[in-house]
């Protein structure tokens, strides 16, 4: 199974946990190395990575209000700017640490059982609008740079990823042994349009959607809440690594989800070569 999971805006400091230890040999915070770019997952993604890099700290260092213009910032996120210009020499944590928010709250990395952590770094892969696509223990620095950012030379991310996406995906997408072949698609339509499954790939893929249901005059409503739609695919994604289920497909996702206490809503894709659509229908959180 390959879970695929948007970033989150938040993320947390790598040093934060350290920053009041030091080594013996001068007084440096222990952890927090450096990063380093060809020591992350999905290697053949490195020099696309490096183009990014370059231009976003180059960006950020060069014009620090074109940055923020650029990158989306209020003032009160100005920061982010000088953040991003010391990516290079910035300290690292794994992005299972790094990454915060509802849904990795839900998900509670940090207080999964040795075998639920396996499968999560295993099974778990986070989108990116700077790296492209991390596995949870690859070690990166705090950044910010959504998927929906245009830089100056490179144009648009999500269309830049598309390419170097289209020739990676596919593989880190493909069953090992008998099972585990389904692709978990959880991502944000910005990073949803970096690499979009086809062919048989799709046809193992199921999309999910969270409705919050509520019952307005005696007629059942149905709508899209973004902490109701966080929360709970963190929690489903928890589900599945602690119990272990293994889905091949997407019918098996659906079997697997309504034995946890999902209430899904399955729709089968009409023609060959596209993903099915799941609907988790929740009325509280």
């Amino acid at each position: 199974m390959l879970v695929l999971l948007p970033p989150s805006e938040g993320k947390a400091d790598p040093l934060e946990a350290t920053r009041s230890v030091s080594d013996r040999a001068g007084g440096r915070p222990v952890g927090g190395e450096p990063l380093d770019l060809e020591g992350l997952s999905l290697p053949e993604l490195t020099a696309a990575r490096a183009a990014v890099l370059d231009e976003l700290v180059e960006l950020c260092t060069a014009d620090a209000a074109e940055a923020q213009q650029v990158l989306g910032l209020s003032e009160g996120l100005k920061g982010e700017v000088a953040k991003n210009a010391g990516l290079r020499t910035a300290g690292t944590r794994p992005a299972g640490e790094i990454y915060t928010g509802v849904l990795y709250d839900a998900l509670g990395l940090a207080s999964l059982d040795a075998a639920a952590r396996e499968r999560a770094e295993r099974s778990l892969l986070v989108f990116s609008g700077l790296w492209g696509a991390v596995r949870i223990g690859d070690r990166i620095p705090s950044y910010r740079c959504s998927m929906g950012v245009k830089l100056p030379g490179l144009g648009a991310l999500g269309a830049y990823w598309r390419g170097a996406m289209a020739e990676v995906l596919p593989e880190a997408a493909a069953p090992e042994g008998p099972t585990g072949g389904l692709v978990l698609d959880l991502r944000s339509a910005a990073y949803a349009a970096a690499w979009k499954p086809k062919g048989e790939v799709a046809e193992r893929t199921a999309t999910v959607r969270v409705l919050q249901s509520k019952i307005v005059a005696g007629v059942e409503k149905r709508s899209v809440v973004s902490h109701f739609n966080k929360a709970t695919k963190g929690r489903l994604v928890r589900d599945l690594l602690v119990t272990g289920a293994e889905p091949a497909d997407p019918a098996e996702l659906v079997a697997a989800l309504r034995e946890l206490g999902y209430v899904v809503e399955a729709q089968a894709p009409a023609k060959a070569g596209r993903p099915w659509a799941l609907d988790v229908i929740v009325t509280e959180l």
